[in-house]
């Protein structure tokens, strides 16, 4: 599992990033809520650990963001603030969870357990859909009209990554991290392979759906407009 803690308190983030650590879960820090932002568009997340009181843009406003993106990472708010209203607002800003500081350790660790259960629960369909194909995730099959193409394990979990978040870009080191672990010694050309694989069997299927590379920045999935006669 791989949370990103938003944290402006460096000791508590430090301090909690090795109890989780501890605990096998892999742990990205960000101290003001812009760049915990930006962190979290990647989508490569199982949880969000949020604290609402943050510089630069506050906890409420980064999930009001994140979830009009449509990013549905499960959020959890970290809160100084006991009123029922305030945690109220939160929740239905988009957030999935809270807990009030003063915490305990193995609270929050049974709650980021809790949610990354609910989100692996929730991704369990059987079928996605993406402009003119069909991913089956039991199957393993990609299919466009009546063709059909078998993946891999690994084609099938890259292209399942682009589809959930068509139209961003997502970096090479995203990608290793989401499909090959956390502590993988892929290196950047392994996912060259695996894209090219995929870019080949989507125009043998003569899908519209096609694996763009933005230079220096990652890949990112688009559809092309349909032509329309003149």
């Amino acid at each position: 599992m791989r949370i990103l803690l938003v944290e402006d308190e460096r000791r508590m983030a430090e301090a909690t990033e090795q109890v989780l650590k501890q605990k096998n879960i892999a742990v990205d820090l960000a101290f003001d809520g812009e760049f915990g932002f930006e962190c979290a568009l990647s989508g490569v997340y199982d949880v969000i650990v949020l604290d609402i009181m943050l510089p630069k843009m506050n906890g409420v406003d980064v999930v009001k963001a994140l979830r009009s993106k449509r990013i549905n990472t499960p959020v959890l708010l970290l809160t100084a603030k006991s009123e029922v209203e305030d945690r109220v607002y939160g929740l239905n800003s988009g957030a999935d969870d809270y807990l009030p500081k003063p915490f305990s350790m193995n609270e929050l660790v049974a709650r980021i357990y809790a949610l990354g259960r609910r989100s692996a629960e929730y991704q369990k369909e059987d079928y996605m859909l993406c402009g003119d194909v069909t991913l089956n995730l039991t199957t393993l099959e990609l299919k466009c009209r009546e063709r059909i193409y078998k993946l891999t394990l690994k084609e099938c979990q890259l292209i399942e990554l682009l589809m959930r978040l068509k139209g961003q870009i997502v970096s090479k080191n995203s990608i290793i991290e989401k499909i090959w672990g956390f502590d993988s010694d892929v290196e950047d050309n392994h996912v060259e392979v695996y894209i090219s694989f995929l870019r080949k069997k989507l125009t043998a299927l003569g899908s519209k759906v096609s694996i763009k590379t933005e230079r220096g920045l990652g890949y990112r999935l688009t559809e092309s407009a349909v032509k329309k006669d003149v």
